[in-house]
């Protein structure tokens, strides 16, 4: 790191603006300031990497996070936080996906925070999450975890939110500041209704996604929360119509998952089935019609399998998890996936939305596969610690059209946090 960015970002964190918002865990100073820090290292060993043969990765990833909170008046809140992301076992050209050296992470200003009801807005770099994260999102398990470029105003109502917002993700360049891609950028609106059902709430949303080659708008929905008999749910939907370059843009996607919680001989259980579907483009060879969901920016871990392997384009998915409390500090987990394609001609996508591989006749099969994970969790103090392994068993169509593949992953981690 340079002598003028050290001292810029230390700058920063002294002059009293934060790193997340008022329900991030942190340290009270007194004065309505909070000190935000986290350190997390994770060694992990992925074979059969994004499903290439040998493209096998021991690495050990380190974050390292340092900001403030800091609210100076009943109706303003100022935050800014700084962040540390390596990989050194890469050696120095590791990609910008794992490797940020200490860059402003977050710096954002936040009017009428402690207000109920009335206008409201926040504006500058911060990290988001809408709904479940699934169309805007900040995936937290990557070693720099996405954040935006934005500005969102809302007015509260004692029933109901209204936003409209403006949101760039940040391109992360490794060797100096990172700053913002306003060629990539969604804007539309948000809004939020409460206690619809026992407690449930109901999200409707319109967003507008335009990026160099493509323009499309998103309408949908999601309605999440309890049910009866202790079970809970989540269903959410979207359509979408747009342009993807001279192609006609038309696809739409939806999940839904239903979960309950129980006592097992003392100790707590819960146990979730989800399923989830986006369309894919039924004649890729065509220039003129697309039906590949534009997925924008998602927080994609965990809901594809714990490896994240795939994204939500042109697939049928199921997906269940099952976590048993062994003690109030130690929780084991277990994750089963199975996947299917929505269109045989098209293909599988990366997390990220890239296509991976397909089958330009549609006759490497459906079935793509299926992943069981392990996990753990142990919570001490502070620190939390974890292990996981995953495995992934190619389907049909992956036999056909990357033969040989079966992707895992093994790691182990540390966080400490205030």
């Amino acid at each position: 790191m340079s002598l003028a960015r050290g001292v810029l970002l230390s700058s920063i964190l002294l002059s009293g603006i934060s790193a997340q918002q008022s329900e991030t865990p942190g340290l009270p100073l007194g004065h309505d300031l909070k000190l935000i820090f986290e350190q997390r290292g994770r060694y992990e060993r992925r074979l059969d990497n994004s499903f290439r043969a040998d493209s096998d990765k021991d690495t050990g990833l380190y974050r390292t996070r340092l900001g403030l909170t800091w609210r100076p008046l009943k109706w303003l809140r100022l935050s800014a936080m700084a962040q540390d992301a390596r990989a050194p076992w890469y050696g120095p050209n590791a990609p910008n996906t794992v490797r940020d050296n200490a860059d402003l992470h977050e710096a954002w200003i936040e009017l009428f925070p402690a207000y109920k009801t009335g206008f409201g807005m926040t504006a500058g770099r911060m990290m988001l999450n809408y709904g479940e994260g699934r169309l805007i999102g900040t995936p937290q398990w990557s070693n720099l975890a996405r954040t935006y470029d934005h500005t969102r105003m809302y007015w509260r109502l004692p029933r109901v939110r209204f936003e409209v917002l403006l949101v760039s993700p940040v391109k992360v360049r490794p060797d100096e500041f990172n700053r913002p891609a306003l060629s990539d950028r969604v804007w539309g609106t948000y809004n939020t209704l409460p206690n619809v059902y026992r407690r449930s709430q109901l999200e409707a949303y319109f967003l507008h996604h335009d990026q160099i080659g493509l323009a499309d708008n998103t309408g949908g929905f999601r309605f999440s929360g309890p049910l009866v008999d202790g079970f809970t749910c989540n269903l959410e939907a979207a359509l979408q119509k747009g342009n993807i370059g001279p192609a006609h843009l038309s696809a739409a996607a939806w999940c839904g998952w239903i979960a309950r919680h129980w006592i097992v001989g003392g100790r707590p259980l819960d146990i979730s089935a989800e399923y989830k579907y986006a369309s894919g483009t039924e004649n890729p060879a065509d220039p003129r019609h697309s039906g590949t969901f534009d997925q924008l920016y998602p927080a994609n871990h965990d809901k594809f399998g714990h490896e994240d392997l795939l994204g939500w384009r042109n697939i049928h998915n199921v997906r269940s998890v099952t976590t048993l409390a062994l003690t109030s500090a130690f929780a084991l987990n277990f994750m089963y996936n199975s996947n299917w394609l929505a269109t045989l001609k098209d293909g599988i996508y990366d997390g990220a939305g890239r296509l991976i591989v397909r089958s330009a006749a549609g006759t490497a099969g459906r079935h793509v596969g299926q992943e069981t994970d392990v996990f753990c969790t142990y919570k001490y103090n502070h620190f939390t610690f974890g292990a996981g392994y995953g495995y992934f068993f190619s389907g049909e169509f992956l036999r056909n059209a990357r033969p040989g593949v079966n992707p895992n992953y093994l790691y182990v981690f540390h966080t400490y946090s205030l």
